[in-house]
């Protein structure tokens, strides 16, 4: 084998990397897309199985642009979700553990500086 074959087949390799990554994002895209009809979905994975370059290209020339919008109307709409998780497991009820600090007070296991220090942290 000569440097020009290796370096042939590392071109051709990131070319069909490249390729999938590309048929992967057209797939994740149609699918993701709840406008189109499931018999419109069918008939390009159809294409896409039997004219790939040629469907890619016609993917990408027609439905390129609203492929970055649903991307991101999809990211927004994963951080949101991820926020609210967050947001309710994180929610603590605070009037529980203000009831928690004041019988630690009352039991003299905290200073009344130490209540005073986790009321105002609970509290906000």
């Amino acid at each position: 084998m000569s440097f020009w074959d290796i370096v042939w087949f590392i071109v051709l390799s990131f070319l069909f990397f490249a390729y999938l990554m590309l048929l992967f994002s057209i797939l994740a895209d149609l699918f993701r897309d709840s406008s189109v009809s499931g018999w419109t979905k069918a008939i390009w994975v159809l294409f896409l199985l039997f004219l790939p370059f040629i469907t890619a290209l016609i993917y990408l020339i027609t439905r390129g642009n609203s492929m970055a919008a649903r991307a991101a109307a999809q990211s927004i709409q994963r951080q949101e979700a991820q926020n609210d998780y967050i947001r309710q497991v994180a929610r603590a009820d605070t009037t529980a553990q203000l009831s928690d600090a004041k019988k630690l007070l009352d039991e003299g296991a905290i200073s009344p500086e130490e209540f005073a220090h986790l009321k105002r942290m609970v509290i906000g």
